[in-house]
């Protein structure tokens, strides 16, 4: 596992690609502090961070895919998804290495994000409590996210085609708690009842809040799990159809 974890770490620190990805980001996140600020009064230099996780979410969507396109859509198109699979690694070890690399990368952008909370802390005062919170929501949504788009990967080739079809299903999972609210849907509580229970936006919402639930918790874990094992189905299936 450690070998494919630290191939592909090296494939994203070793080139551009995780700088450009942490810069995107701390560019999203500038943008979500400075709009903050505006809105305070000019003597006042103290808020939480919470709103700003929260708001930086709908464009972080646009990230992930981008990290995760790659994971095995391009060991497909350069054919080295047969030698990967010929190795002494198994595919747990596969999959969760691959997994890890990308987690990485996502603790390094959120570390680069430190700056900010530190800087206001200096300058005014934070609340650490809703601190920690929106930092625990925001990895686990994040995490959910990349085991997410790692699966829609290694269902083509293209990359790029990856990175949409990624897109697609996180925004659905974004949005799904919105569209079970709707008056057609209300009209059918179970089936509302049975789209909101997949509602990830609702559960991060409450670690804006400075709370933190263990069915928050359990429901981001076992999201993470189904795709992870939804992986390791799809990457056995055609290891046996390669024979």
């Amino acid at each position: 596992m450690f070998s494919v974890y630290k191939k592909d770490l090296q494939s994203f620190f070793y080139t551009p690609f995780a700088y450009v990805v942490t810069a995107l980001f701390l560019f999203m996140f500038t943008y979500m502090f400075n709009s903050g600020l505006g809105t305070l009064d000019q003597a006042t230099f103290s808020f939480t961070f919470p709103d700003i996780f929260y708001n930086v979410i709908i464009f972080f969507i646009f990230l992930i895919p981008i990290l995760t396109m790659r994971t095995f859509a391009d060991e497909r198109k350069f054919g080295t998804e047969v030698l990967l699979m010929t190795s002494p690694v198994n595919d747990v070890q596969i999959i969760v290495g691959k997994y890890l690399a990308n987690i990485t990368v996502f603790i390094f952008m959120l570390a680069s994000a430190m700056f900010f909370p530190i800087f206001t802390a200096i300058k005014g005062e934070v609340v650490v409590s809703q601190l920690i919170c929106a930092y625990l929501g925001f990895f686990l949504w994040g995490a959910m996210y990349i085991a997410i788009g790692q699966l829609v990967s290694c269902f083509t080739e293209n990359s790029i085609i990856a990175a949409i079809l990624g897109e697609i299903v996180m925004f659905v999972f974004l949005f799904i708690d919105n569209f079970a609210m709707t008056d057609f849907i209300a009209q059918y509580p179970t089936l509302q009842a049975f789209l909101y229970a997949f509602a990830a936006q609702p559960r991060f919402a409450y670690f804006s809040q400075g709370f933190i639930r263990l069915s928050d918790i359990v429901f981001f874990l076992s999201a993470i799990i189904v795709c992870l094992v939804w992986n390791y189905i799809a990457i056995e299936k055609r290891r046996w159809n390669r024979g």
